[in-house]
């Protein structure tokens, strides 16, 4: 009975073992040759275009497959030995012979001989339980066929039974998920989580990114416990944030397809794997699965001098609005991100002043360590007459697409240092404001450079004596956008003077509404209502429409509407089309506004009826899938038909972000006693001021001052020439995309979409005395081209597609106001001119001896010009304007 007992147990123990055995893992039989076909397939195009036209190549060959060693002690631990013979390189597609840059090309030519050498040298692979413990391969092997070694070897391993694990393969580290029904395996890896070292960058808002969707899938059909058959696909689509249209895709296909099995070489005796590894080749080491980077390098490319060459007669400042000059700008940008620091110096030093703005701009966004070595290198901040330098750079810092912490670092040793021109200071802690935000938006609020740049602001602020250094500070923080610095605004908005406390007030608007408390309302509500003290109408508004904007509650809303009668002609004007605006344009406190309205307490004839030339208006600019932007015009005027502010907001928002792209505020006060007119209560002692201020893709810009006192006044009056003062011009990089990617079959791919704008912000306020007739302008000139290229690199073949996006277009904001009666007639236009837009694709494949193909396709069209439509009272208003017009050509001074 014990024997038996034994017998049975025995039995149980040797059924288990080989259960385990043949169900973990595939199995090879012993002295078998397992002879197989493989192809990796690589396709690039369109989004959703065919494959059938797609760019792309195909690399074929055998594949042979024998046992070399089976664990005595465990059935699950194997050695493979894997052999890639009979290589064949060519088009992915049918091509005609004259588009087929392989034809009459031996694939020893194409490869190379010694690089196919290498990658027809066997494979050994450590199977443990259907995974690759080891994989062995030749030392100091070209990484470019290891990868290709590698991505057959990948596709051995799996597991035969369902679940989700991590597993290291080619694409690193990453969760598989494996799907097992009898004979049929689906493994899918999820690509957005393989731990494997990345290359590249992005932008810093999304909606001027791009997205990038991957997926992999591999299918295995089985047979006497060995593989039949594998297909596995990797597809990578990448999409322009902005316009969805443009893109591109990556496909990567392999296979592998057992042909048969023939007699093959016996296994190799031993117990230990490094033993069998040694008697079969002492030349074999044990390498990561985990593929390394590899990419070829251009031996015909120019020169930074030679390309800055090519494209040097575009850069002239007269032509920056034309297309090719952002085209220009955004190769020059790639170009310097491959150079050496004296390469760019040499540059630098040899241009002439009129092309210096346009070279600083490109070598300050490439945002390289040596990019910005040689920029601090060239410009010396204790010399004020290279002005227009200093600024160039600094505003290229502010919008770069990824900051480091070595710029933030680098700008707050120039800030303590000796900086010759006033303005230029202003510009650097501006500057640095913008960039401690974008650090903190990328979890770098801790860094150093970060925390050091914060506290100085801060801290300096704290200390600051003159108005234009605390104007100075609050314009950084403006910028900065940092939790800690509310209190502070928050002080300033109430307590400060004139427009110290317009400042601090605007700072907060700024500010997401969650970051807006109880404590930031219940100032707000002070400031509006002057509960404390008197307020400028400008700093009143601000305060009621962060109010408005944050979640208002009804009492909040209810007391601002109560409020609408007590106030000035105009802000009561303005107070009322604010309120409209918000119903018409359903923003989030409609609903709020719509129940106080219910209130005849609150809305009644007397309330609603107020006249007045003060406005505020909201409506679309573009209204589209992916993207739309909204424009927002108000203008405040004084009691006596001076304009007080007008302020044009461009905002472009998708469902899960936002971007302040544009806003010129321009202020003015103090003007009354040109037309012995009498000033508005809290007004009365304000100097005669008129100046402009600029946001510029979330950035604030330093303002720009037209005239400061009476005296300034009069002579810039006198002097007038009627053109408008510059605020901003250059070029802007926007979207600045990067990334590598490492394909499954082996071969890399990147991906670079850069977008440029080249842009030109001014404006211009003009009084005529005789007239009694004044009139703003802002004037948008706006260049833009996007480029990008998708493309696999193997070494010996590339292929890809390159898209193009240009458009060239103005928007114009003009307002004519006449104050020779009351109510005062005021016209309000935003006009777009007819713009050219033109896309293109370039589909490629090419080989180092220069050898390539290209199709082109292309569209070009022109954007109808139109004037956007505001409210119907401005409409009838522009009428009067114009009609009373004399045909007399007008006298301005």
């Amino acid at each position: 009975m014990i024997l038996l007992t034994v017998l049975f147990l025995c039995i149980i123990s040797t059924y288990s073992a080989s259960v385990k055995g043949h169900t973990t893992g595939p199995s090879l039989n012993n002295d078998k040759l397992y002879k197989f076909a493989y192809s990796a397939e690589v396709y690039v195009d369109q989004v959703k275009a065919s494959l059938q036209k797609s760019a792309g190549y195909r690399i074929s060959s055998g594949v042979d497959v024998n046992l070399l060693w089976r664990n005595p002690d465990n059935d699950d631990d194997q050695l493979i030995k894997v052999t890639i013979r009979d290589v064949q390189v060519e088009n992915v597609n049918e091509r005609p012979a004259a588009k087929n840059i392989f034809k009459g090309k031996s694939t020893e030519k194409i490869i190379g001989k010694e690089y196919l050498a290498a990658l027809q040298r066997p494979i050994v692979l450590e199977l443990v339980r259907g995974k690759v413990k080891n994989f062995y391969s030749y030392e100091n092997e070209p990484g470019f066929t290891q990868n290709i070694k590698r991505g057959l070897a990948s596709l051995f391993q799996l597991q035969l039974h369902s679940g989700t694990t991590r597993e290291v393969d080619i694409s690193g580290n990453c969760n598989t998920t494996y799907n097992v029904r009898q004979d049929h395996v689906i493994k899918i890896k999820a690509l957005d989580s393989c731990e494997i070292e990345k290359q590249g960058f992005t932008s810093h808002n999304q909606i001027l990114d791009v997205t990038t969707k991957a997926t992999s899938a591999t299918t295995y059909v089985l047979e006497d416990s060995f593989i039949k058959s594998i297909k596995a696909e990797e597809n990578y689509v990448f999409l322009l944030n902005s316009r969805r249209k443009t893109g591109a895709k990556i496909v990567s296909k392999q296979r592998l397809e057992l042909k048969s099995v023939q007699a093959g070489p016996g296994l190799i005796a031993g117990k230990q794997v490094a033993s069998v590894i040694k008697t079969l080749d002492s030349s074999y080491v044990a390498v990561t699965l985990v593929a390394e980077p590899a990419k070829s390098e251009c031996k015909k490319c120019p020169s930074l001098s030679e390309h800055w060459q090519s494209i040097r007669e575009y850069m002239y400042p007269e032509k920056l609005s034309k297309a090719e000059a952002a085209r220009s700008f955004l190769s020059f940008i790639q170009n310097i991100r491959k150079a050496t620091k004296e390469e760019i110096l040499q540059i630098i030093r040899s241009e002439n002043k009129e092309l210096l703005p346009q070279v600083v701009d490109a070598v300050t966004s490439a945002q390289t360590p040596e990019s910005l070595e040689a920029i601090l290198e060239f410009l010396d901040f204790k010399d004020a007459s290279t002005f227009t330098l200093q600024e160039r750079f600094l505003y290229a810092c502010g919008f770069a697409s990824h900051p480091s912490e070595m710029l933030l670092q680098s700008l707050t040793a120039k800030f303590k240092g000796d900086v010759a021109n006033e303005e230029i200071r202003e510009t650097l802690v501006i500057v640095m404001g913008a960039l401690i935000r974008k650090l903190c938006e990328r979890d770098g609020c801790k860094l150093p450079a970060v925390v050091e740049a914060k506290r100085l602001i801060l801290n300096r602020l704290e200390k600051a004596k003159k108005d234009d250094n605390v104007r100075m500070y609050l314009l950084a923080l403006k910028n900065a956008l940092l939790p800690e610095a509310i209190p502070v605004l928050l002080m300033y908005a109430e307590s400060g003077e004139g427009p110290i406390s317009n400042l601090a007030a605007t700072a907060l608007q700024r500010y997401d509404p969650s970051f807006l408390t109880k404590e930031v309302k219940e100032t707000m509500n002070r400031i509006y209502h002057q509960n404390r003290k008197v307020h400028e109408k400008t700093v009143r508004t601000t305060a009621a429409a962060i109010v408005l904007n944050s979640n208002p509650s009804y009492m909040e809303v209810k007391n601002i509407l109560l409020s609408i009668g007590e106030l000035s002609l105009e802000m009561n004007k303005y107070m009322l089309s604010m309120i409209q605006d918000i119903l018409h344009f359903e923003m989030p406190s409609s609903k709020t506004i719509r129940q106080v309205l219910k209130d005849m307490r609150a809305y009644n004839y007397d309330r609603f009826s107020k006249t007045g030339s003060s406005s505020a208006y909201s409506g679309y600019v573009t209204r589209g899938p992916d993207v739309s932007s909204t424009y927002s015009l108000d203008i405040l005027y004084s009691g006596s038909g001076i304009l007080r502010r007008s302020n044009m907001n461009i905002h472009v928002f998708d469902r899960n972000a936002e971007l302040h792209a544009s806003q010129v505020v321009i202020e003015a006060q103090g003007l009354e006693s040109i037309i012995a007119a009498t000033p508005d209560e809290g007004e009365e002692n304000l100097d005669s001021f008129a100046g402009m201020s600029a946001i510029l893709f979330d950035v604030q810009l330093r303002p720009v001052t037209f005239f400061q006192g009476y005296g300034d006044l009069m002579s810039k009056m006198l002097s007038a020439t009627g053109d408008p003062i510059n605020v901003v011009k250059g070029l802007i990089l926007l979207t600045d995309h990067s990334q590598e990617i490492q394909l499954q079959s082996g071969p890399r791919a990147s991906t670079e979409f850069l977008g440029g704008l080249a842009i030109d912000i001014s404006g211009g306020m003009e009084f005529s005395l005789w007239y009694r007739e004044s009139k703003t302008n802002v004037k948008n000139r706006v260049t833009m081209f996007i480029a990008g290229n998708t493309e696999v690199d193997s070494f010996f073949v590339k292929t890809g597609m390159e898209t193009t996006l240009e458009v060239e277009t103005a928007l114009d904001f003009i307002s004519t106001v006449q104050f020779s009666q009351y109510p005062f007639l005021v016209c309000m236009q935003m006009d777009r001119v007819e713009s050219p837009f033109r896309r293109y694709v370039t589909k490629y494949e090419s080989l180092p001896s220069g050898r390539r193909y290209t199709a082109k396709r292309g569209k070009a069209e022109l954007l109808a010009g139109n004037e956007f439509p505001l409210h119907q009272e401005n409409s009838n208003m522009c009428r009067k304007v114009f009609g009373a017009k004399s045909d007399s050509s007008s006298s301005w001074f």
